[in-house]
């Protein structure tokens, strides 16, 4: 009697982790993390991580990473259809199917809607009828996902694929200023900079209720959200602090929007950083990359301010708040080589909170 009543509670739990973990995953509408899902995701991406080590190119790793998100996503729902069976077979078990096999014959024919076995009383053709509805459900959940989940990857990947024709590939905020310059549009970019105010808008929104969506990658190698975010966020930085010229209210609030987008999305995945930075704290970026950014845009004829050291000092105190975050998510996604973001995404060493789900972020590899 002990044991059949131990029997029916631990199938119930199973259950129950199982309808926690889809709802949470796929229904509620805000940033969440959910233990079980994110163990799934976890584990699936370390096996991930040690294909991509066997790599010896980017393009190679970038392959196999691109597999990652969707070879999650199908997983994810199979362990569930998993868990569902054997806990609805220990609550056979408990209610008086005393066999095994015959116990794992009612669940899997409950759950998949065979019906090849028929229940032998009235508890258990109702948990029967629980068990085909609970299958059900988990299919439709998946299939209305899916196309959700996608449809924000498009709208995602326009903008980013736009940004080429103005930053080039791989994007940087030098050749975004200096072609900006050359057809005279240096000092009416509201359209760019408000474009990308709705995009980090949607960003924060999408990539911590769908958080699978962070490890989806562009079609093409070369490109990524996060160093997409990047290069916005330095030319509007650049353009306000060196740049000589009328200040670009626009450009201030894309890089506030930017940088509150992506701290959400550490938040989410527990990457620690400053939230309250002071201006003179360090960035990843040296004073003499910062030099030799400004004689490159000087020599194409682009006006910069007199006061190099002050445009220096306005320039850090802006990307002092999305600095650690933009490199820690580089590293989480592997993204492609970049100017300023992925290329020194293996110097940050981020910070984990203790319990959240990006404590596997340091096993990820930059893009080279």
């Amino acid at each position: 009697m002990v044991g059949d009543v131990v029997s029916v509670v631990v199938g119930a739990l199973l259950v129950v982790v199982v309808l926690d973990s889809a709802v949470r995953t796929f229904v509620l509408p805000r940033g969440v993390v959910v233990p079980y899902t994110s163990a799934v995701f976890i584990g699936i991406r370390r096996v991930f991580n040690v294909l991509a080590r066997q790599s010896k190119t980017y393009e190679a790793r970038d392959h196999v990473m691109a597999m990652y998100a969707p070879t999650a996503l199908l997983v994810l729902p199979a362990t569930w259809l998993v868990l569902v069976l054997g806990g609805f077979m220990l609550v056979f078990h408990g209610l008086g199917v005393t066999r095994w096999r015959e116990a794992f014959s009612e669940s899997g024919s409950s759950l998949f809607t065979l019906g090849f076995v028929h229940p032998r009383d009235l508890p258990t053709t109702a948990l029967a009828f629980c068990e085909a509805a609970l299958g059900l459900f988990l299919l439709a959940l998946l299939i209305s996902y899916l196309p959700t989940i996608y449809a924000a990857f498009s709208r995602r990947e326009i903008l980013v694929a736009h940004l080429t024709a103005r930053a080039g590939a791989p994007p940087s905020a030098v050749d975004l200023i200096i072609r900006a310059h050359r057809i005279e549009r240096l000092y009416d970019l509201d359209d760019l900079w408000v474009s990308w105010q709705l995009w980090f808008g949607e960003l924060e929104e999408t990539h911590t209720s769908l958080a699978s969506l962070t490890f989806f990658r562009s079609p093409k190698p070369d490109r990524s959200w996060v160093t997409a975010s990047g290069v916005v966020l330095d030319a509007a930085a650049l353009v306000n602090s060196t740049i000589e010229g009328p200040w670009q209210p626009m450009a201030a609030l894309c890089v506030r929007s930017g940088f509150t987008a992506l701290r959400s999305i550490a938040d989410f995945f527990g990457i620690e950083y400053d939230p309250d930075p002071a201006p003179s704290d360090p960035i990843s970026i040296a004073r003499d990359e910062f030099d030799d950014v400004c004689r490159q845009l000087a020599a194409v004829g682009v006006p910069l301010k007199d006061d190099r050291d002050q445009a220096w000092r306005d320039f850090a105190g802006w990307r002092v708040n999305y600095d650690r975050v933009l490199l820690s998510l580089a590293g989480l996604t592997m993204a492609p080589y970049a100017m300023w973001s992925s290329d020194r995404s293996i110097l940050i060493r981020p910070r984990i909170a203790r319990g959240r789900p990006g404590g596997w972020i340091r096993r990820a590899t930059p893009g080279r």
